[in-house]
C-alpha cells in the first residue's frame, strides 16, 4: 500500500482519487469507469465497498445497496433508463430478494428507476404478516421509503398529473428527524435534513458497514444544488453537510490505515470524513462571503459580479450545464434574502 504521503501525491495528479485502503480502491474503480456514466445503460460499473455493501457507479446517481440474511437494501435507484441495468447488476451479486428501496431526494436521477426496481423486489411480509401490518406490507414488490416531501413531489400538485406512475411513489414516509430499521444484522438510521439541497433530502448510516449515503447534499463533481424552489436553502445545506461530518469517523489516531467512515455522494468518488470537512468549509466561506456583500446593500448581480466563489471555481464551477457557478452564488443570495425577510 503507497504511503499516505505517496496517495496524496497520487491524488493531486489524477484530481479525484480519494486516499489509501478501501476508499482508494472505490476510487480508482470509480475513476476508470468515468466513461461508463456516459456509455450505453448496461455498462454500470458495481464497486465493493464492503464485504456486504456495494455502490453502483454510472446509473444516473449513485446507487448504494446492502446484502444479508434478510435481502437486499437499495438506497436510490438511479434514473428511470438505467433500472433494468441497475437490478442486473444487483443480481450479479446476490441472488438475494430486493426488500426496501430507500429515496434520499425527489430528483429523477435518483427515484427514476424506483418502480422498476421496486416490483423486482419482494417486502418482507409476504403472508399473515400479523396485526397491525399495512396493506403494502404483505406481498408485492419491495417497500419503497422516503421522507415526506418526496411521496408529495412525485405523486404531483393537487389537480395536476403525477410525474411518475404510482408504482414509483413511496410506500412509507416518515417526517421526524430520524428512522431506524434493523435488517441484515445492522441497525440503518436515516436522517432527514430539512431544507437542504430540497426541502426532502435524507442520508443512510449504515452502522455496522460504516458507511454513510448522503444524497445530493454532497456532490464531489460541483458547487451543491441548492434547490431553492423546491425548499432547498444554504443555512440547510450547510447543517446537513456538518451531519455528515458528526455522524462520519476519520482514520485516528492511526492515520497511515486511512481507514474510517465511507462516504457515498449523490454524484461523483467516495470519499471519506475529511473531504466532507473541506468541502463544507469551501461552502461555508462563499456563504460568508455572499452575506458580507448583502451587508454592503449590493444587488445580486453585483454579488455575482463580485465572484464570492473565487478560489473554488476551477474545482467545482462551471459557466455552463445545469448548474453554473452564478446558479450556486444566486442560490446562495436568495435563500438568504427570503430567510432575512
Amino acid at each position: 500500500m503507497l504511503p499516505f504521503s505517496g496517495l496524496r501525491a497520487v491524488r493531486s495528479v489524477i484530481g479525484e482519487i480519494a486516499t489509501a485502503g478501501p476508499i482508494a480502491l472505490a476510487a480508482l474503480i470509480f475513476v476508470t469507469g468515468l466513461a461508463a456514466q456516459q456509455a450505453p445503460a448496461t455498462s454500470l460499473e458495481v464497486l465493493p465497498l464492503r464485504p456486504n455493501f456495494y455502490m453502483i457507479a454510472g446509473a444516473g446517481g449513485n446507487v448504494a445497496f446492502q446484502i444479508g440474511e434478510d435481502g437486499v437494501v437499495v438506497v436510490d435507484t438511479g434514473s428511470a433508463s438505467n433500472a433494468d441495468a441497475v437490478i442486473a447488476a444487483i443480481k450479479k451479486v446476490t441472488a438475494k430478494p430486493i426488500r426496501y428501496v430507500i429515496n434520499t431526494s425527489a430528483d429523477p436521477d435518483h427515484v427514476g428507476g424506483n418502480a422498476i426496481v421496486a416490483k423486482a423486489g419482494q417486502t418482507l411480509f409476504t403472508g399473515n404478516g400479523g396485526v397491525g401490518l399495512a396493506a403494502n406490507f404483505l406481498g408485492g414488490g419491495a417497500s419503497i421509503l422516503s421522507a415526506d416531501q418526496v411521496l408529495a413531489r412525485m405523486s404531483g400538485p393537487s389537480g395536476k398529473p403525477s410525474p411518475y406512475p404510482i408504482e414509483a411513489w413511496p410506500t412509507e414516509t416518515f417526517s421526524q428527524p430520524r428512522k431506524y430499521m434493523y435488517l441484515n444484522g445492522e441497525g440503518i438510521e436515516i436522517f432527514r435534513q430539512p431544507a437542504a439541497h430540497t426541502d426532502g433530502d435524507v442520508m443512510v448510516f449504515f452502522r455496522r458497514s460504516d458507511v454513510v449515503v448522503a444524497g445530493d447534499v454532497f456532490d464531489t463533481r460541483r458547487f451543491p444544488v441548492i434547490d431553492v424552489a423546491k425548499g432547498g436553502s444554504i443555512q440547510g445545506e450547510i447543517a446537513a453537510l456538518q451531519k455528515l461530518v458528526d455522524t462520519a469517523i476519520p482514520s485516528v489516531p492511526i492515520v497511515s490505515r486511512e481507514e474510517g467512515t465511507l462516504i457515498v455522494p449523490g454524484h461523483g468518488r467516495i470519499c471519506d470524513q475529511l473531504d466532507v470537512v473541506e468541502y463544507r468549509d469551501m461552502v461555508t466561506i462563499i456563504r460568508d462571503r455572499v452575506r458580507d456583500l448583502m451587508k454592503q446593500g449590493l444587488s445580486l448581480e453585483q454579488v455575482i459580479a463580485a465572484s464570492p466563489a473565487r478560489g473554488y471555481m476551477r474545482r467545482y464551477g462551471s459557466d455552463t450545464g445545469p448548474w453554473t457557478t452564478n446558479d450556486f452564488v444566486e442560490a446562495i443570495y436568495r435563500s438568504m434574502h427570503e430567510k432575512a425577510q
